[in-house]
């Protein structure tokens, strides 16, 4: 009895395999039952909680932006109060899991982030929508990088708020056109 032909199915994993994979290694990487090596046992704090402080600091800096780019540009602000809002609610999310509320976030705005008191807006509203989308997507991208340091929960957080961040960068640039 002859044998049917063999199926022609492209040797090799699939694309769609390959990227499922690398997505999975790296929330796994996260997920590492493992104790927190960097864990505060001389009474500092740990990386999850150093790492939950600076994203608090950095979406409160991005409010400030927010505050500052509707202040001079208030045509701009129905349009950029709902991702304002969004910020200020990932900041109050990282905030409320920092187990050490000695020091408020806001008293200690990031300097990458805010880099004074009141960011400078350009007179421009492209520009200052530029400007904004430029940050969302500057601290999407570190809060990508970030996610692969710290545990499960906290590094899905950290990769949901880089997704929305990003999301927010679009919106700045091309939602408007």
């Amino acid at each position: 009895m002859p044998f049917p032909p063999p199926s022609r199915t492209p040797s090799g994993p699939r694309r769609r395999f390959l990227l499922a994979s690398a997505a999975g290694a790296a929330l796994l990487v996260g997920c590492s039952p493992g104790a927190d090596p960097d864990s505060g046992t001389a009474g500092g704090p740990s990386v999850t909680e150093r790492a939950r402080a600076r994203a608090a600091r950095d979406s409160l800096g991005l409010v400030e932006q927010y505050d500052a780019v509707i202040a001079a540009h208030p045509a701009l602000a129905e349009r950029l109060r709902p991702l304002r809002a969004e910020v200020a609610a990932h900041a109050r999310v990282f905030a409320d899991g920092t187990p050490t509320p000695s020091r408020s976030p806001r008293t200690s705005a990031s300097a990458s982030a805010s880099p004074s008191a009141s960011p400078s807006v350009p007179a421009d509203e492209k520009d200052a929508l530029a400007g904004l989308a430029a940050a969302e997507r500057s601290l999407a991208d570190r809060r990508s990088k970030d996610l692969l340091d710290v545990p499960g929960e906290l590094a899905r957080l950290l990769a949901s708020v880089a997704a929305a961040g990003a999301a927010h960068a679009y919106l700045l640039t091309e939602g408007g056109k």
